[in-house]
């Protein structure tokens, strides 16, 4: 197979592990950056472009699509979809999965474990805002926001009002989350590849931070999930349409309670954590897919038919 990884960066952690595990599997890999692919739209002839070139033999892509470019990005995917090309996942996928408050709402109808959360669009309601999500101390989240980046702990009733209020003053788009105290600083991120998890991980937030995430100086550790958690990620992967995603949970006194779901997640915390090869676990479900591909083709068909008859 030719195999693109979309990527903004070819030096990034994840970017360089699916292709040396490409290239380990035998298939030609290449990066290609989807913020300079540009679209050709015409009448049964979809095409993309990339350095001036027409890009038409691409056999899968994996996107790591960042979260500033999500709508181009998603387009670029839904463009290769358009190409009857594969997809480790899917674009519409991809949309939902960054879209906090959708994903939230995804994931409440599927009967999934979720922090209680708010959302308002003016701060004529906080009071009743924090009163549904329990009180102080609560969590405040830039819907937009990624890897920690617009999470504030609030811990009294009047710091809350304040922060809220201030995000709305910008014109900022937030939720508003119970704070789970019995999950001490740490969540679980279980990472899952077509249907399975292959990796799990227990993230701690540095001393003096409530969040956990790598990117702010936290730790990340090997852990055994239990039935509960596994099927929960398993479930939310599902939920979302996401074929390959992170699925970040609180342990809770009421179960695994569900943060985020991530379509691009990295490979670098998870791999050093389990010491386990994850890209290839993502090239192995590119090769099962190439190979459904292959069979309904009917071409390919008539000459297994044909094979079979000998």
């Amino acid at each position: 197979m030719k195999i693109a990884v979309l990527s903004t960066n070819k030096h990034l952690y994840s970017t360089r592990r699916l292709v040396e595990a490409a290239a380990a599997r035998g298939h030609e890999c290449i990066v290609i950056d989807h913020s300079k692919c540009y679209v050709g739209i015409r009448q049964g002839q979809p095409s993309i472009h990339y350095k001036g070139h027409d890009i038409a033999d691409i056999d899968a892509i994996i996107p790591r699509i960042g979260a500033s470019v999500t709508f181009y990005g998603s387009a670029i995917v839904r463009q290769f979809e358009v190409m009857n090309v594969i997809s480790a996942n899917p674009s519409q996928a991809i949309t939902r999965s960054r879209d906090k408050l959708r994903c939230m709402q995804i994931l409440s109808g599927a009967g999934l474990g979720l922090p209680i959360t708010g959302f308002a669009r003016t701060a004529s309601d906080v009071d009743d805002l924090i009163s549904m999500v329990g009180g102080a101390p609560l969590v405040i989240k830039l819907i937009e926001g990624t890897q920690g980046i617009g999470v504030v702990l609030a811990e009294t009733k009047k710091a809350a009002s304040s922060v809220i209020e201030a995000f709305y003053g910008l014109g900022s788009n937030i939720l508003i989350q119970e704070y789970i105290k019995e999950a001490k600083g740490s969540d679980i991120r279980a990472f899952v590849v077509d249907g399975k998890v292959v990796g799990a991980m227990k993230r701690t937030a540095k001393e003096g931070e409530f969040r956990s995430n790598l990117h702010r100086g936290g730790t990340a550790e090997i852990v055994k999930l239990t039935r509960k958690e596994r099927e929960t990620a398993i479930a939310a992967a599902k939920a979302m349409g996401l074929t390959v995603a992170g699925v970040d949970m609180l342990p809770s006194d009421r179960g695994p309670l569900i943060l985020e779901v991530n379509s691009s997640p990295g490979l670098e915390g998870i791999e050093t954590a389990t010491h386990k090869d994850i890209a290839s676990e993502i090239i192995k479900y590119l090769e099962r897919q190439h190979e459904v591909k292959q069979l309904s083709n009917p071409i390919v068909k008539r000459k297994i038919k044909k094979e079979s008859k000998l």
